[in-house]
């Protein structure tokens, strides 16, 4: 059988400087080759379906809309972990924001 994957989210942390930046650990557990592997990032709005923005691969982030870019960022830390970032944060940022893989 397949080996079980996890993927936990922690708490939101906001640093508040000229530009507040939201961050978002994304903790895996049971992805062989993390370093390889497609983690993604959705952000699901109120009341609206899930949209993906972003997804990581070997160090490589690849945005669904390029205009993103500058809004959102994400890197790989270590063996197992996804830090997704949300920059210059306002009301349109609402919403829940998830990390998946496959």
């Amino acid at each position: 059988g397949q080996a079980q994957v996890l993927l936990q989210q922690t708490q939101v942390s906001v640093t508040r400087g000229q530009t507040k930046t939201a961050w978002i650990d994304c903790i895996v557990e049971g992805i062989p080759n993390f370093q390889s592997a497609n983690i993604h990032w959705y952000r699901q709005p109120p009341s609206k379906a899930p949209e993906r923005i972003l997804y990581i691969g070997s160090g490589q982030v690849t945005y669904d809309d390029n205009a993103h870019s500058s809004k959102y960022f994400c890197l790989k830390k270590g063996t197992n972990v996804c830090t997704f970032s949300v920059n210059d944060i306002n009301s349109n940022d609402e919403g829940t924001y998830y990390c998946a893989y496959w």
